[in-house]
């Protein structure tokens, strides 16, 4: 069974930099994309950052220009740098691999606040 392991959440200031890591236990063939969502208290889950097999990248307007999405093929993992980071950033961030279905990470809270 495949499970997503997510880390690197936490509490940090505002200006502050996080890196979310997520690593696929298991195989998972013929991935189609790799990505990161978030969900803020009262909101809908949304998607922050993804990055296809072909290497196309998109990104929520909100998070340009400040984040970056990576991945390592090989270990069927995905990264997520956060840099100068707001309070609205505030959220549970999630990892997702779509494939013939899409996995799910548990969840890390990431919280900016002075």
């Amino acid at each position: 069974q495949v499970q997503l392991v997510e880390s690197g959440g936490g509490l940090v200031q505002p200006g502050g930099s996080l890196r979310l890591s997520c690593a696929a236990s298991g195989s998972i063939f013929s991935i189609y994309a790799m990505g990161w969502y978030r969900q803020a208290p009262g909101k809908q889950r949304e998607l922050v950052a993804q990055i296809t097999a072909g290497g196309s990248i998109i990104y929520a307007d909100s998070v340009k220009g400040r984040f970056t999405i990576s991945r390592v093929n090989a270990q069927n993992a995905v990264y997520l740098q956060m840099n100068s980071l707001k309070p609205e950033d505030t959220a549970v961030y999630y990892c997702a691999i779509t494939a013939k279905y899409v996995y799910w990470g548990q969840g890390t809270q990431v919280s900016v606040s002075s």
